[in-house]
């Protein structure tokens, strides 16, 4: 059964990801990591990155088969007029001790790479078995830290995109597409 899917309004330039394309790539993400993390002893920790990764945790998690506990960090890298300011503020951490457990860092969209990194640095001084990223969206034109990925969504071109958790100013976060905006003057 397909939502019915909301028009474009006058600042979304067009669809990148369509709903049906997500929730097969989510499904196949989920299948990759089941069988990934199907010998650990304990259950495997995702950790989302709030507020963009919350609706991908979500559909991820639910297609996992293998024990997991799900976890949330807020972390901000980002100027209040959208420009990545280079620094990186712890804004909320996990709840769940990440000591001998293994990691699984659930994040919206790598940019620069900023954010994953100081993450990846941060959880492996934790005393974590190993650490690994999940990420929805890679722009690989934007990467400024080198950042390995283990489990890729999708790959797209340097434009602002919205929905699937995504935002601009608090808009458009829930819509079940990935869509481009149109640039602001």
């Amino acid at each position: 059964m397909n939502a019915v899917k909301p028009p474009l309004t006058d600042d979304l330039a067009r669809v990148l990801i369509d709903e049906d394309s997500i929730s097969r790539r989510v499904s196949e993400l989920a299948e990759e990591i089941n069988e990934k993390y199907k010998d650990i002893e304990e259950p495997l920790m995702l950790v989302g990155v709030l507020k963009g990764s919350f609706i991908f945790m979500a559909d991820l998690s639910r297609r996992l088969t293998i024990p997991h506990v799900v976890d949330f960090i807020a972390i901000s890298s980002y100027g209040k007029k959208g420009a990545e300011r280079g620094e990186v503020r712890l804004l909320m951490d996990t709840r769940e001790n990440l000591a001998g457990h293994h990691v699984l860092i659930v994040e919206d969209i790598l940019d620069s790479g900023s954010t994953l990194s100081y993450l990846i640095k941060t959880f492996n001084a934790r005393g974590t078995k190993s650490v690994e990223t999940a990420v929805f969206l890679d722009k690989p034109s934007r990467h400024v830290i080198p950042v390995e990925i283990q489990f890729r969504g999708f790959e797209i071109p340097d434009v602002w995109v919205v929905g699937y958790g995504l935002d601009y100013k608090e808009r458009h976060r829930t819509l079940p597409y990935i869509a481009e905006m149109i640039p602001e003057k």
